[in-house]
């Protein structure tokens, strides 16, 4: 076989796995792109030789001096970004736009997380919060405070976003001071490895600082020790496996997962349908439906409308939905790609069907020939709405999330009944709220706050400066509640959290005088 295989970085050098490894494809044209392997790996070395060289050399520097390696690291990033964009297509399948918010939101949150470095000077820990006297006389006070915790960060990642997923995570975990060991999903591997090599190369970061290890996952878990962290996106069938893992379970390693999210959009139900509020729901819903195939955890799965404005909200959907054309990224024409491979592809068919069982069809796609493309090589799916009126019998458009380009319009009779449907979903990342009252989207956010990591309003007021139902901003928190995982990452210094261990100092207070001398105030 002539494809590459690509080396791992682990134990501070570039390792060949001793296999033939797996073959990655590009989506819509079929061909083998390169291969990966990390069979023969010393994994035990690998994560000692980060804990004990990447983080005490991690740990040395100050929040400001990594905050300035961040930044180098976006020097390289950007320089190489035509590299990346060229990996995206073949890969993974996307359109330019859609590689953008992939590779540039990856580069982006690197970036805010260096400026939010820099502002936390030259120290090495974090006080957290004021001090509280113990008793009447105020000589004896307890001060929180947060040092890095001195284990490695694993992080084992979802397919859809190869650059962002890596950096969202590893941005706060490096400006803690905490060593990255990044497991890519196989089937888009490349685009992670690649930026890891340019990252190392440029010898930015302390040798055992950041490592790639691509191929299975198995054995991974195994090397974890107390103080280590793993974070994780993907399956909730996976997310459970790692909870139950003898390092979760027996030895408290810190565990954050991402898992499904059945994401809500939701109309007011006073809501015009020749009004703005309506016109901004229907942009949205197709955006969310259409950027990156469908292939983000954010996106809109379940739309919420009005009874009396379900066939006109079908309408107006389907008719934008009829303007994407589908098919070979690299036609300038074309507006939505593919999925990553044909697994996706076939899961995506299966839950549609599934679906269809509760739902109509109210526009498909997929007759329609793909662009320089052929539809029966290409992982190629076409948006598919599907539609309910009596969502309050069904089960499965609850339940079952279909990770592509794939929504369901349901009709909702009272506010108090779509409150309710929404809650159906037990949880999720986001659900967004379209209206142009305050109040409204205030009542609403009351009330389904428990059930969401973040809710984007959208109204006319804002219609030109929002970031996205599905845009996740590095400012705000992502993760969600419950069946979405439980977990919590970015949210600005929030993230820090995750790879801190907070401790309580009960002293004098010259001893917290002292104390307050060696850290930064951690202001949210």
């Amino acid at each position: 076989m002539n494809t590459e295989l690509l080396q791992n970085f682990a134990a501070g050098r570039w390792q060949t796995g001793t296999t033939e490894g797996t073959t990655l494809f590009d989506p819509v044209l079929g061909t083998a792109l390169v291969r990966v392997s990390n069979a023969g790996l010393d994994l035990k070395e690998a994560f000692s030789f980060a804990r004990r060289q990447g983080g005490s050399a991690m740990r040395a520097l100050s929040y400001k001096q990594r905050a300035a390696m961040l930044e180098e690291i976006v020097k390289v990033l950007s320089e190489n970004k035509a590299a990346y964009y060229d990996i995206a297509t073949a890969n993974s399948g996307t359109t330019t736009r859609d590689s953008a918010v992939d590779i540039d939101g990856g580069i982006f949150t690197l970036a805010t997380y260096a400026k939010m470095g820099h502002k936390l000077g030259d120290n090495h820990m974090m006080l957290d919060g004021e001090r509280i006297r113990m008793g009447k006389d105020p000589l004896f006070q307890t001060q929180h405070f947060l040092t890095p915790t001195p284990g490695v960060a694993l992080f084992i990642n979802a397919f859809n976003f190869p650059s962002w997923g890596l950096w969202e995570k590893a941005a706060p975990a490096l400006l803690s001071g905490v060593p990255v060991i990044i497991k890519p999903a196989t089937a888009t591997a490349w685009l992670t490895q690649r930026m890891v090599q340019d990252v190392v190369n440029a010898n930015i970061l302390p040798v055992g600082a950041l490592s790639v290890i691509c191929g299975s996952s198995s054995g991974l878990m195994d090397q974890l020790e107390a103080f280590d962290v793993v974070s994780f996106t993907g399956s909730a069938d996976t997310g459970r496996i790692i909870r139950s893992h003898p390092a979760v379970a027996e030895k408290s390693v810190r565990c954050n997962i991402e898992a499904d999210s059945l994401n809500s959009a939701l109309l007011d139900p006073n809501t015009q349908v020749d009004s703005e509020v309506f016109q901004l729901l229907v942009a949205e819903v197709v955006r969310e439906m259409t950027v990156k195939s469908g292939q983000k955890c954010t996106a809109i799965r379940r739309v919420f409308v009005p009874a009396p404005l379900y066939q006109a909200t079908a309408q107006a959907i389907s008719a934008k939905l009829k303007k994407i054309s589908v098919g070979n990224p690299r036609n300038e024409t074309v507006r939505m790609g593919s999925l990553v491979s044909q697994e996706q592809h076939q899961h995506v068919l299966s839950g549609i069907a599934t679906l269809k069982q509760e739902a109509d069809v109210l526009f498909d796609g997929n007759p329609a020939d793909l662009v320089d493309a052929d539809k029966h090589l290409a992982a190629c799916v076409a948006p598919v709405l599907l539609g309910t009126q009596t969502p309050e019998t069904a089960q499965v458009l609850h339940d079952i999330e279909v990770f592509g380009p794939v929504a369901t319009l349901m009709a909702y009779q009272d506010i108090h009944q779509a409150y309710a449907l929404i809650q159906r979903g037990l949880g999720s990342l986001v659900m967004s709220v379209y209206s142009d009252d305050p109040s409204f989207i205030a009542q609403t956010s009351a009330v389904l706050g428990s059930h969401h990591g973040r809710i984007h309003a959208i109204s006319p007021d804002v219609a030109s400066l929002h970031t996205g139902h599905g845009n996740v901003m590095p400012m705000s928190l992502h993760g969600g509640p419950a069946r979405a995982g439980g977990g919590e990452e970015l949210g600005g210094l929030r993230a820090l959290n995750f790879y801190h261990r907070r401790t309580a100092l009960q002293a004098s207070t010259s001893a917290l005088d002292a104390l307050a001398q060696t850290a930064t105030p951690l202001v949210y």
